[in-house]
């Protein structure tokens, strides 16, 4: 199985992106892999951490339409969807398509709409496809929803409910830059106070459609041993078991983990997995999943902790 294609797609997309957006080479590779695994991402991180600039620069990358909803609280789901209008010169309704028809969309500060709204997502997000006024809609297998949200302020929120943090393939949490790297964004942003323009960096389009369905049916016949799918599913069922979880993680996860560390390998230049992928994918992959129990609460524990701990107790195979 040849996957030296893949890799170099996605050192050539590393490379254009890295023209605009300095560091952040994890939330990067994470989004390379929920893209090549029908994946979503949550990105949280406080504001001006480049989270828009790097989807935009993303989507710019990969050929893809690139879309962008401000969620607000006065958002409704017809805002994101679309309508149909009633046309008086026809005498007929049209629909008027929402932002939601887009490749890759931005969901930007997703936890700041009502749940109502928010839930406008869930169809697309799990079926591809959006039902209004009873008819179905494709938006076609390169949609992805990369949703960021504010982890500071909580005021006026609404927090995402479980069954939409489960649509998300990943949650990753954005830190801040090194020194090192926050001088290099100075310098090369520091003359612009607004969202720069990506053609001023020559960020140029370096795989399409066809090569990205490709990358996606190569990724789907890599080797997965069974001592791997053994190892993946300990986690998994571990995560219900540990005394610090009230909830753990469900059987979806375990196939999203198992489907994300094919693609990871595949990132790495491998057609096989190793318990190294698994181990890269299980933390952005279950954080989102689990439920702190009451009294881990209470102790400060966090869910990255918690996952951390069971990543060394359950042994990795050989």
């Amino acid at each position: 199985m040849d996957i030296e294609p893949i890799r170099t797609v996605c050192d050539q997309v590393r490379e254009q992106v890295r023209k605009t957006v300095v560091g952040q080479d994890a939330a990067l590779d994470l989004m390379l892999v929920a893209l090549l695994s029908e994946g979503h991402v949550l990105l949280e991180g406080v504001p001006g951490t480049a989270k828009t600039l790097l989807a935009q620069s993303f989507a710019r990358a990969l050929s893809l339409d690139f879309g962008r909803i401000q969620f607000t609280p006065d958002l409704m789901p017809g805002d994101v969807l679309g309508t149909n209008l009633f046309n008086f010169q026809t005498s007929d309704f049209k629909l008027t398509k929402g932002p939601i028809f887009t490749q890759v969309l931005l969901a930007d500060e997703i936890n700041r709409t009502p749940p109502k709204t928010q839930a406008a997502l869930l169809q697309a997000m799990h079926e591809r496809h959006v039902t209004i006024d009873g008819a179905t809609h494709d938006l076609g297998d390169d949609f992805m929803v990369i949703a960021t949200q504010n982890p500071i302020e909580q005021q006026g929120t609404y927090p995402l409910p479980e069954a939409q943090l489960d649509r998300f393939l990943f949650k990753h949490v954005l830190d801040y830059p090194s020194r090192e790297e926050e001088r290099a964004i100075v310098a090369r942003h520091g003359h612009r106070t607004v969202m720069p323009d990506l053609a001023d960096f020559g960020l140029a389009a370096v795989a399409d459609a066809a090569a990205l369905a490709a990358a996606r049916r190569t990724i789907a016949g890599l080797r997965l041993s069974g001592e791997i799918i053994d190892y993946i599913v300990d986690i998994v069922r571990a995560t219900r078991e540990h005394e610090s979880l009230e909830f753990g993680a469900s059987p979806r996860s375990a196939n999203m983990i198992a489907t994300a560390a094919r693609a990871y390998a595949a990132l790495q230049g491998r057609d096989y997995v190793i318990p190294d992928d698994v181990k890269f994918i299980a933390l952005p992959a279950l954080r989102h999943r689990i439920v702190l129990a009451p009294g881990a609460e209470i102790e400060g524990l966090q869910p990255d902790a918690v996952i951390q701990q069971i990543l060394e107790q359950i042994p990795a195979p050989r």
